[in-house]
């Protein structure tokens, strides 16, 4: 078994206008002194990473890795969520996806999908360059509109529609093929892969790409229902990246998993800072251990309550507390009897 790495904190949602959340030297000093020692860094952020120059400058990440090295945190993943939404959107979605993008692309789908690609591509290089093995994204959505089976769907229309996402998609794991560097979907409602049977049927399409695997967050399984500790069981070969966020679901006789037209305070289906939802998180690092995963335990902080700070400052030891040290040995090694072949027949009465 192997150690996971962490703590580590996604840096997009600390993000803002005013010191020490303002500038990626600012913000990594200030996670450095809460007990991070990793951070992943979000590419959209010019003021986190300049994508193209990585992507084109082994000198420029090296220069960006010292710097963070000697403030105490190294780069965990580079991120292209925005990015990779960008990648597949339906058309009605397409004007609240246009921020996403360049604003001289908004309503310009086809351009935005290009630009996105290309985003993706740079983004596998400059991971190569920084010695990244991990990039989490999403995967876009063609048929999100159409998830719930009513008015009744086209025969065909899901199978052109991950066909369709899969031909989209494979040129840019190759491209991470190429890199040397896995692609991490983060299963997420609103995305085409969501679940664990959405990841499969888009393996299908892409032949079993190797490169397409699973940033593991287990709150989005909490607000769906899903069994996140079996989902390990069945998809611990495919999790290359892991974002440690906690929620929980309270359904009412109002409301239940579809209950998203309320504020998020209001919801049946909510996420929380660590240690306030529901997620088992002893159970989740267990697992994770057992399968042998050995990258970065993520935060990702999203709660409907609790300010960010004191949820960062209480990230960092709540998954401190939750790694594991693994065992070299086992714990009965004591009374072992260093028996040799002869020794086991003459157990067994041979």
């Amino acid at each position: 078994m192997k150690n996971i790495k962490g703590p580590a904190i996604f840096l997009a949602q600390f993000l803002g206008d005013q010191a020490p959340f303002n500038s990626l030297e600012s913000i990594a000093r200030y996670m450095a002194s809460l007990g991070y020692k990793g951070i992943q860094i979000p590419t959209w952020d010019s003021r986190c990473i300049d994508l193209k120059q990585a992507a084109e400058s082994k000198t420029y990440c090296d220069e960006l890795k010292g710097k963070l090295k000697d403030i105490g945190v190294e780069i965990t993943e580079l991120a292209t969520h925005l990015q990779g939404q960008l990648v597949a959107v339906h058309p009605a979605y397409a004007a609240m996806f246009d921020g996403f993008g360049p604003a001289e692309l908004a309503g310009q789908p086809k351009d935005q999908q290009a630009w996105a690609t290309q985003q993706l591509k740079w983004a596998a290089k400059a991971s190569q360059n920084l010695g990244l093995k991990a990039h989490p994204t999403f995967s876009g959505a063609l048929l999100w509109p159409f998830m719930y089976p009513w008015p009744q769907r086209p025969a065909g229309l899901v199978e052109t529609g991950f066909k369709e996402l899969a031909n989209r998609w494979i040129p840019i794991l190759n491209a991470f093929d190429e890199a040397g560097v896995d692609v991490c979907y983060e299963l997420h409602p609103g995305e085409d892969l969501h679940d664990g049977i959405t990841f499969e049927m888009f393996l299908e399409h892409t032949n079993n790409h190797t490169r397409a695997n699973i940033n593991y967050d287990p709150s989005h399984f909490v607000l769906q229902q899903l069994d996140y500790l079996q989902f390990i069981d069945f998809y611990h070969e495919r999790i290359k990246a892991f974002h440690v966020k906690d929620a929980e679901f309270n359904p009412t006789g109002k409301q239940g998993v579809y209950g998203g037209f309320q504020g998020w305070v209001e919801r049946a289906g909510r996420f929380r800072s660590l240690g306030d939802g529901q997620v088992d998180f002893s159970g989740i690092f267990s697992k994770l251990a057992q399968y042998n995963y050995d990258s970065w335990a993520v935060l990702e902080w999203e709660c409907a309550i609790k300010h960010p700070e004191q949820g960062a400052a209480e990230g960092a030891p709540f998954i401190e507390n939750h790694i594991i040290r693994v065992t070299e040995r086992a714990f009965d090694d004591f009374a072992g009897t260093g028996a040799d072949e002869e020794f086991n027949k003459k157990v067994l009465g041979l």
